[in-house]
């Protein structure tokens, strides 16, 4: 099976994840869906690894983002097993086994197009487990995006049979994690809590608002998939890619839309035929600066415009200036480069968009807004290499 195949049945599954629904055994006065909670977790499972970063910890971060993705696609196969059930099962070891079991094979044909290292990693993180800090990252993460949503679940109907022993849980596992700086901090409600805070009302903010879809997707998990496919991407390319750009294709793809908290999702049409994206982006690099920033330490403040600012250019920063490059060539693809693939993050980004559309369509649910926009995104990207991988392939899997 080639590479481009699996990319497709790998990004067609976390899409329809937005439609699985969580906590749908209490009242909810918000939909909560496990795309979103995946995404929400990520974005923590960030900021918890660059405090631990910063107090000299070493963090693998191909082994953290993996982490994310493997765990995202067991919970996507196992998704019909109630979270307290599942990680009772989990406890016994002949269980355990059997669940990875079928989850490696509900998988086989998904994966079976990427490299044989990788398919080899996803095999080895269930059945080979290393408790490390990566992996409590990961955990921690999950239980603070979990107590995220809960508070919202329990301030609707604390009245609810067995609420109260579901805080005990969450907080208990939070607490076996307290001795990460970031657990310690989040739980002040501090800056770092603003700054996950308002990444998760990202979730409420719908994609395509001015017309029906189906499964509707927020900008948060929308953020998400741009996040993992470039990965995927970055990892298939035909050439050697150092670190750097894996961490930042990842996470510039994860926190490209983050602008929108402070400005909302403006379709393009709107952008354009009003010709409001200068204006736009002028607004969102004020008010991020004004808003968002602050929020972060000092030392991050530059990441996070490195990701969010130019967002779809090739870049790199050479003596401590950013420079928007054609290609990131042999030479350039460094760790002291710092090199980013903006190019790379619009054509995921524009994939995203185009399944988004074809899902729906292909559910039943369409307008005329929706196939145009899938036209038009399969007219201008369907043609597009980079470095021996054919988007083509990809976006013709949904056409």
């Amino acid at each position: 099976m080639k590479k481009e195949k699996s990319i497709a049945l790998l990004v067609e599954r976390f899409t329809k994840a937005a439609s699985m629904q969580r906590w749908n055994d209490h009242i909810r006065p918000v939909e909560l869906t496990e795309l979103d909670k995946q995404a929400h977790k990520m974005v923590i499972a960030y900021v918890l690894a660059r405090l631990e970063e910063d107090r000299g910890e070493e963090i693998d971060w191909r082994c953290l983002i993996e982490g994310c993705i493997f765990e995202f696609l067991q919970r996507v196969i196992l998704t019909d097993i109630k979270a307290p059930v599942f990680h009772k099962m989990r406890e016994n070891r002949d269980v355990q086994l059997k669940m990875d079991q079928h989850v490696l094979k509900e998988l086989e044909n998904d994966i079976g197009g990427f490299n044989k290292d990788f398919r080899k990693r996803f095999h080895d993180y269930f059945f080979k487990p290393k408790i490390d800090i990566n992996r409590r990252i990961l955990r921690a993460a999950h239980y603070l995006a979990t107590n995220w949503e809960f508070k919202i679940i329990y301030h609707a109907a604390p009245f609810i049979y067995g609420i109260e022993e579901t805080r005990q849980n969450i907080e208990d596992q939070i607490e076996d994690h307290y001795d990460l700086i970031g657990v310690q901090r989040i739980l002040l409600n501090k800056k770092s809590f603003g700054f996950i805070d308002l990444c998760g009302q990202l979730r409420f903010q719908k994609r395509w608002a001015h017309t029906p879809r189906l499964p509707e997707t927020s900008v948060l998990g929308h953020m998400l998939i741009v996040a993992i496919t470039s990965y995927l991407a970055t990892m298939e390319m035909n050439v050697g890619v150092c670190p750097k750009r894996f961490y930042n294709n990842f996470f510039a793809g994860l926190f490209h839309d983050l602008p929108e908290i402070l400005t909302r999702d403006i379709i393009s049409p709107v952008k354009k035929g009003a010709e409001l994206e200068k204006i736009l982006k002028e607004c969102e690099k004020r008010k991020m600066k004004e808003e968002l920033l602050p929020l972060l330490p000092k030392p991050w403040r530059d990441e996070m415009r490195y990701f969010t600012e130019n967002e779809f250019k090739n870049k790199i920063i050479d003596k401590g200036q950013i420079k928007i490059i054609k290609k990131i060539s042999k030479e350039l693809d460094k760790d002291n480069l710092n090199p980013l693939e903006g190019e790379l993050i619009m054509v995921c980004d524009k994939l995203a968009a185009f399944i988004e559309a074809s899902l729906s369509i292909k559910h039943g649910i369409k307008s005329d807004e929706l196939v145009e926009a899938k036209e038009n995104i399969y007219g201008e990207y369907n043609d597009i290499k980079s470095n021996g991988l054919d988007f083509g392939k990809i976006f013709q899997n949904f056409n």
